[in-house]
C-alpha cells in the first residue's frame, strides 16, 4: 500500500512495509498447508482405524429373531440363493461334490498356507473375503485368483448387515468390490453374510437384505456343512464336522482368518485326502451352479448355447443377464455387471478372469473383469490403504520414541535443575570478586511510546552503576521525545538517546554496542522492566574471565489474563528447568532479548548482532559458544516483560521465534564438526535443541490426535488415564519450577486448559515455521502491539 503525506502527495511504501506485506501474503497459504497436512494425517489414521473396525465398527450379532416372513422353500432349500426373475430360488450341491469355502480372509499367516494346500492337492476353493483385509493384503488375493480359486464378498468390515442401513449395506458391498478391483482386477457376484450359516437361519431382519442384494445381481451363499474350525475343537473333530452324511454334496465352511488357524491347516490336507478317497470331487460355487443349470437344461431337453455356457456360473437369471448384456447399471455391481445367462452376448464372453485368450474358467464364472473408473478407484483405494498401513505403524513407533525422549527430558531437567539450584544457592558459591564497575544498558526501541517510560523508571532504581543508551530505530510515535522527557523527569543524567533510520533490531543493538562506554553491555527490550538489583546480579558472572554472556530470568508481567497465565507457566518452566539444564551442560542456546548481558569485546569478536536470522539472540548466543566463550544463566537477575495479549500477536511472535531458531541452527550447522571447547554446543546443545524444540514439538500434535482417536474409537478410559498421567508429570515439573522461582502455585490451575488449547497452537506455529523453512520463505522482524501495562516490579510481583 502507499501512504499520503501532509501535502496530499502519495509516496512509495517503505522497505519495511513492503516486506511486511509480502510476509503476510506468504503466511496464509503456509498456515493452510500446515492444517492440510494435519488433516491428511488424521484422514490416514481414520482410514487405518476403519480397516481395523475401530472406526465405524459394529459388533452386534442378531440371534433368535423370527423367520415368519421368509418363504419355506428358502428355509428348507439349498445353500445357494438367487433371485431369478425376482423370485427366490435355491440350489443344492450335487451328490459326491464338495464346494470348499473359506471365510474371513485374507490373512497373511494362514491364507497362503491354505492356498499352498489347495494347489498341492489340485483342489479349487471359494474364498469369501473381508474387503478391509483385501485392501491390506492385495497380493494374496491376486495369487488366489490367478491360481484358479473363486472369491466372494464377506462385507468390508465384517458387520451384521441386518442391523445396518441401506446406505451402509451399499457401502460395504461397493467398497469390497473396489478392493477386489484394485487387488486382482476383478469384481464378483458372490456374497456371504458375516455370521450366517444355513438357510434356515435367515430371519425377518436379514431377509430384506438378501432380497435387495439378489435384485442387484448377487448370489448369496450359505453352508450346509460346518467344520466348526473356529472353535478349535481339534483336527479330528474338524474333519468329522466337515464330512457330509451318506454321500450328499455340501457347501463346506472353513476359516482362513479370524483367529489362530493352525488346526485348520493340519486338518485340511487330511480332509481332502479322505473325501477324495470316498469318491468326492471338489469345485467352486460357480462350478456347482453351472453343473446344476446344465442338469436342469438336460432334463428339459434344452441345448446350451456358447454364451449361456460361458455366463451360467452364478445364477442363470434371464432378467439379470439382460442388464449385463445391454450395459445398464445393476445395483452395486460395477459397470452394470450382473449374474446370469443373458442372451449369450455382452459380458458373458469376458466374464472370466482365470482363463486365457478370452476362454472363461468355469470355476470362476462369478468373476467380472474390472475396467474403467472401477479399476482406477480400486487401485487408488489399495494405494491409500498401503500408505495408511505404512504411515500409522511408523508413526506409532516414532511416537513411542518421542514419548520416551520427552519423559527422559523431564527426568533430566528435574535432576539437573535441582543440581543447578543447589550449586548456585550455596552460601560459599561465588563467581569471583564482586563486579562493581559501571556497565552500559542498551535499549533498542521501535514505537515504544506505551512502555519506554516504565522501562526508564525501573532502570532509575538500579542498584548498579549504569549508563543507558536508547537506540530509536526510526520510530514514528515520538519514542525519542518521550524517552528524553521521562529521563528529565526522573533526574537521570546517564541516558543517551540515539536515533537512526529504521534498520531493524540487530542494527539498533549493534549501534548501541559501538556507542557503549563500558566493557560490559546489558541488552533489554523497550517493553521490559528490570528489578532494582537485576543489573547487579546479571553482571556478577563476568568475574569469571571465561564468561562471555549471561542469560537473565525473564518473567511475564501481564499474567492476569488467560493468555498471559499460559505464557507465565511456559516462561517459568522454560527458564527454571530448561535453562538450568543447559547451563550445567554448558550449551545455553539463547540469551533472551528481554534480559541478557555480554562482554563488549566478545560481541565485536563474533561480528556483532547478525541480521541473517530473525532470532538474533539465538544467533549471537551460538556464535559466542563457537567463539570459545562460556554462556551462563543467572536466575536472580529478574526482568518483567509484556507478553503478547492476543492469539494473533502470540502467533506472530512465536512464528518469528521458532523460524528464527531454525535459521540460526542452520547457519551454525558446522558447529557439529567444531573441535575443542568451541564445539561443545554442536556436540551437545544443537542435538538437544533440534530434538526437543523442533522434532518433538512437530510430532507432539500426533500424540494428541492419537489420544483423541483412542478415546473415541478404542478405549476411552485407558486413553484418558494415559493423558492424565502425562499431564501429571508435566504438572509435577511445573510445580517444581514454580517452587524454585518462588512463584504462586495458583497459576498452575490453568495448566490443563493450557495443554488443551495453548500447547496445540504452539505446535501449529512450529509446523508452520517448518513449512516456511522447507519452502524457502523469508520473514522480517515484526513489531507487536504494546499496552504498557507492565509497570515497576513491585506492581506485578
Amino acid at each position: 500500500m502507499t501512504t499520503t503525506s501532509s501535502r496530499g502527495r502519495r509516496r512509495a511504501p517503505t522497505r519495511m512495509s513492503r516486506a511486511a506485506g509480502k510476509a503476510a501474503a506468504l503466511q496464509k497459504p503456509r498456515v493452510i498447508l500446515a492444517l492440510l497436512l494435519l488433516l491428511a494425517l488424521t484422514s490416514v489414521m481414520l482410514l487405518d482405524g476403519y480397516l481395523r473396525a475401530e472406526v465405524g465398527g459394529d459388533q452386534r450379532v442378531r440371534t433368535g429373531a423370527s423367520a415368519s416372513k421368509v418363504p419355506e422353500k428358502v428355509l428348507d432349500g439349498g445353500p445357494i440363493l438367487t433371485f431369478q426373475g425376482g423370485q427366490a430360488t435355491t440350489l443344492s450341491v450335487p451328490d459326491k461334490t464338495i464346494a470348499l469355502t473359506f471365510d474371513d480372509g485374507p490373512n497373511p499367516t494362514w491364507t497362503p498356507q491354505v492356498l499352498k494346500i489347495l494347489e498341492e492337492y489340485d483342489v479349487p476353493g471359494t474364498f469369501f473375503l473381508v474387503g478391509s483385509m483385501v485392501s491390506r493384503y492385495p497380493s494374496i488375493v491376486k495369487d488366489m485368483v490367478e491360481e484358479g480359486n473363486e472369491v466372494g464378498i464377506h462385507t468390508f468390515t465384517h458387520v451384521d448387515l441386518s442391523y445396518q442401513s441401506e446406505a451402509r449395506v451399499d457401502r460395504e458391498m461397493e467398497q469390497t468390490q473396489l478392493a477386489l478391483a484394485g487387488a486382482a482386477g476383478i469384481t464378483t457376484t458372490l456374497f456371504r453374510a458375516p455370521y450366517s450359516s444355513e438357510t434356515d437361519a435367515i430371519d425377518n431382519y436379514s431377509w430384506p437384505v438378501y432380497k435387495e442384494l439378489g435384485e442387484d445381481g448377487y448370489t448369496s451363499v450359505f453352508v450346509d456343512t460346518d467344520s466348526d474350525d473356529w472353535k478349535r475343537p481339534g483336527v479330528s473333530k474338524i474333519i468329522e464336522g466337515a464330512t457330509p452324511e451318506d454321500g450328499e454334496g455340501a457347501s463346506v465352511l472353513f476359516h482362513d482368518a479370524g483367529g489362530e488357524r493352525s488346526q485348520t491347516i493340519k486338518a485340511l490336507p487330511k480332509y481332502i485326502k479322505k473325501m477324495k478317497a470316498a469318491g468326492y470331487t471338489f469345485t467352486t460355487i460357480s462350478g456347482v451352479t453351472q453343473e446344476q443349470n446344465a442338469a436342469a437344461r438336460q432334463a428339459t431337453g434344452q441345448q446350451p448355447t456358447a454364451g449361456a455356457t460361458a455366463a451360467a456360473g452364478t445364477a442363470g437369471t434371464a432378467t439379470a443377464g439382460a442388464g449385463a448384456a445391454t450395459g445398464e447399471q445393476s445395483g452395486n455391481l460395477p459397470n452394470g455387471e450382473a449374474n446370469g445367462t443373458g442372451n449369450g452376448t455382452g459380458n458373458g464372453a469376458a466374464a472370466g478372469n482365470g482363463g486365457t485368450g478370452g476362454t472363461i474358467n468355469r470355476l470362476q464364472a462369478a468373476h467380472r473383469e474390472a475396467t474403467g473408473v472401477t479399476l482406477y478407484e480400486g487401485k487408488a483405494l489399495i494405494a491409500a490403504v498401503a500408505l495408511a498401513e505404512w504411515t500409522v505403524p511408523t508413526l506409532s513407533v516414532g511416537l513411542m520414541i518421542v514419548g520416551v525422549a520427552v519423559m527422559g527430558r523431564f527426568g533430566m531437567m528435574l535432576i539437573l535443575a535441582r543440581r543447578h539450584y543447589r550449586k548456585r544457592n550455596k552460601r560459599r558459591f561465588s563467581w569471583g570478586p564482586t563486579v562493581t564497575r559501571p556497565v552500559s544498558v542498551i535499549v533498542p526501541a521501535y514505537n515504544e511510546k506505551e512502555c519506554i517510560a516504565n522501562t526508564l523508571k525501573s532502570l532509575a532504581k538500579s542498584t548498579h552503576p549504569i549508563e543507558i543508551i536508547i537506540v530509536d530505530d526510526g520510530s514514528d510515535d515520538n519514542t525519542s521525545e518521550i524517552s528524553r522527557e521521562a529521563a528529565k523527569a526522573l533526574g537521570m543524567t546517564n541516558v543517551r538517546v540515539i536515533r537512526q533510520e529504521n534498520a531493524g533490531k540487530p542494527a539498533a543493538l549493534n549501534n548501541g554496542v559501538r556507542s557503549a562506554s563500558y566493557d560490559i553491555v546489558v541488552m533489554m527490550d523497550g517493553d521490559t522492566v528490570f528489578e532494582p538489583d537485576a543489573v547487579f546480579h546479571l553482571v556478577q558472572p563476568f568475574a569469571d574471565p571465561n564468561v562471555g554472556a549471561v542469560a537473565g530470568n525473564a518473567k511475564v508481567g501481564n499474567r492476569d489474563t488467560i493468555i498471559g497465565a499460559w505464557q507465565h507457566i511456559e516462561y517459568v518452566m522454560g527458564f527454571n528447568l530448561d535453562r538450568r539444564m543447559y547451563d550445567l551442560l554448558r550449551c545455553m542456546p539463547t540469551i533472551p532479548g528481554a534480559i541478557g548481558a555480554f562482554r563488549r569485546e566478545a560481541v565485536l569478536e563474533v561480528g556483532g548482532m547478525s541480521e541473517d536470522t530473525l532470532a538474533e539472540d539465538t544467533d549471537i548466543t551460538i556464535a559466542m559458544h563457537r567463539g570459545g566463550w562460556q554462556v551462563v544463566y543467572q536466575e536472580h537477575a529478574k526482568a518483567w516483560t509484556e507478553a503478547p495479549g492476543s492469539l494473533k500477536q502470540l502467533w506472530s511472535q512465536r512464528y518469528r521465534w521458532s523460524y528464527g531458531t531454525m535459521q540460526a541452527l542452520w547457519k551454525h550447522r558446522k558447529s557439529l564438526t567444531d573441535k575443542g571447547p568451541s564445539g561443545r554446543f554442536g556436540r551437545v546443545g544443537m542435538p538437544l535443541v533440534v530434538l526437543f524444540q523442533i522434532i518433538t514439538p512437530v510430532f507432539a500434535p500426533l500424540i494428541d490426535v492419537f489420544t483423541i482417536y483412542s478415546m473415541i474409537f478404542v478405549d476411552f478410559q485407558a486413553a484418558l488415564l494415559a493423558w492424565l498421567a502425562v499431564l501429571g508429570v508435566q504438572l509435577g515439573c511445573a510445580a517444581y519450577a514454580f517452587r524454585l522461582d518462588r512463584e504462586k502455585y495458583r497459576y498452575l490451575l490453568m495448566m490443563p486448559l493450557q495443554q488443551l488449547a495453548y500447547r496445540q497452537m504452539m505446535y501449529l506455529v512450529l509446523i508452520h515455521s517448518c513449512i516456511t523453512a522447507l519452502t524457502g520463505g523469508r520473514l522480517r522482524w515484526q513489531k507487536l502491539k504494546r499496552t504498557g501495562e507492565v509497570g515497576t516490579p513491585a506492581g506485578v510481583s
